[in-house]
């Protein structure tokens, strides 16, 4: 299979400016860079009006957390996008490896994991399970540091023994050879939060060592977010290991904090590699028993949702909440078992009750037994756009890619394009270091020493795109290891994604 991409405007990736040329593909490679003006191909793309980068490359998805990798194994809202690579196994939540089968860690995200058929326990199985079903787009997985800890402990919220960072750390040593890119943490989450800094460095010094990235959802975001951040750089220094902050967003009231933590991340640059991830967007995708207070979060979600149903506790949670726009500012994202409420405000669905906002949020927390999560407009979008400029964010949709007809949130669909209109319309940055954001750093990042730029002998994901400012950015075409997964704006291909395992 040939094809020949002419006279397009090309952003290698490598910081370089853009430059006008011609790209040939042969096989799952980019085979030649130039003047090719001779060169013969089966499928030629005339991309004179056209930018053609490398693939994006998402570090922070949920496609993993949803199960949807599985249910929409085509991923096509992050091909549609031009994300050609996605990375799981993020917040401390990955599919493997699993000691008993189960994905406890998984169910602040997805409901139904009794449905699906677990024919794996180790990562390197896992990998296997997905090679045979194939995917839209390249998939690499980080290891979960709470699916490990909740295999160990369950429900219990304790430090692990001395025997038990033993089995811990056998199983993270296992798993970096069957190929994880690093390993993640949920501190924010509950059976996290409480994590001793030393268990976390014995563990981080293991991925260290091995090259791998120590990604982290912080343990406070908000009125904490200077310590967290300290924390982070503190082990950032101590293990010597690349770090990637998850979701690191300006919370409305706590924008001093985030410049503050910005400042700190800028000084500790030259003895640290810490980048973080952030969306063009204001707001936020959480659990819903993100609003709880932090002593009713006691346990997993039975525990909680005891703890809502007890009518001792009602008045003392409701004394917690606060809604500043009146409830307009949630929006249910999911509710199985109830999916016609997805779409619709906190607002809306407490005035078809005829109750309060604070009492139809305990109500949606009982109907959907606190397997419901929804977007929260918390984020200082101004801010947003001022930090994604910064060297070292970069764009993550931190979504997921959910089969036709199921309520989707603008990250999920529109992340990376969304980025690149801020890009031409408010010159945030140049296109080069935009490119460069969205491919070669997080390639490097990662360490994927075959894709992330345009340059021969590379693997051949290629994203081809427009700009006017009526029309906004729109992705024309997108090759996945040389295949033609998105033609003029439609997709059409298949499962052109390898499964990437780390050398």
């Amino acid at each position: 299979m040939t094809t020949l991409i002419k006279n397009a405007t090309i952003v290698d990736g490598t910081l370089k400016p853009p430059f006008t040329g011609d790209i040939f593909i042969k096989n799952d490679v980019i085979s030649a860079i130039g003047n090719l003006g001779r060169q013969k191909a089966k499928n030629i793309i005339n991309a004179s009006q056209n930018y053609v980068s490398p693939g994006f490359i998402d570090v922070n998805t949920s496609s993993d957390h949803y199960l949807s990798l599985f249910s929409n194994p085509q991923q096509q809202d992050f091909l549609l996008q031009g994300v050609t690579t996605i990375f799981g196994g993020l917040c401390g939540s990955s599919l493997a490896p699993l000691m008993y089968g189960e994905l406890i860690s998984i169910r602040k995200w997805a409901s139904e994991t009794e449905k699906l058929n677990i024919d794996w326990n180790s990562v390197g199985e896992f990998l296997k399970v997905l090679e045979r079903r194939g995917l839209g787009v390249n998939f690499g997985t980080l290891v979960g540091h709470s699916t490990i800890r909740r295999s160990l402990l369950s429900e219990s919220i304790r430090d692990l023994t001395n025997s038990e960072l033993d089995v811990f750390e056998k199983i993270l040593q296992k798993s970096i050879k069957e190929g994880v890119y690093g390993l993640s943490t949920g501190l924010g989450y509950v059976h996290a939060r409480n994590t001793p800094h030393t268990e976390l460095t014995h563990f981080i010094n293991v991925v260290s060592r091995h090259g791998g990235v120590y990604a982290t959802h912080l343990r406070d975001e908000g009125h904490g977010l200077l310590v967290s951040i300290k924390e982070t750089i503190d082990i950032a220094k101590e293990t010597k290991s690349k770090v990637l902050i998850n979701h690191l967003r300006p919370l409305i009231g706590y924008e001093l904090e985030y410049n503050k933590a910005i400042q700190m991340l800028d000084e500790s640059a030259q003895d640290t590699s810490i980048y973080f991830d952030l969306y063009p967007f204001k707001m936020s995708h959480v659990p819903i028993y993100h609003f709880l207070p932090n002593w009713a979060q006691n346990g997993g979600i039975e525990i909680m949702l005891k703890n809502v149903k007890n009518k001792s506790n009602r008045a003392q949670i409701i004394s917690h909440l606060h809604f500043k726009e009146g409830g307009r500012e949630i929006t249910i994202a999911s509710a199985p078992r109830f999916e016609y409420l997805e779409g619709k405000t906190l607002r809306e669905f407490s005035e078809k009750r005829n109750i309060s906002v604070e009492e139809g949020l305990l109500k949606l927390m009982e109907l959907t037994s606190l397997k419901c999560t929804v977007l929260y407009e918390n984020i200082d979008y101004e801010l947003v756009k001022k930090t994604l400029a910064h060297k070292k964010a970069l764009v993550s949709s931190n979504a997921e890619s959910l089969p036709l007809g199921k309520f989707k949130s603008d990250r999920s669909t529109k992340t990376f394009t969304k980025f690149l209109d801020l890009v031409f319309a408010e010159k945030l940055l140049s296109i080069e270091v935009a490119i460069a954001k969205l491919t070669s750093i997080p390639a490097s990042l990662y360490g994927l020493k075959n894709r992330g730029l345009l340059k021969e002998g590379m693997k051949a994901d290629i994203t081809i795109f427009s700009h006017n400012e009526k029309s906004g950015t729109e992705i024309e075409h997108v090759f996945v290891n040389g295949n033609h997964s998105v033609e003029n704006k439609v997709l059409i291909g298949g499962r052109s994604g390898e499964i990437l395992r780390k050398a």
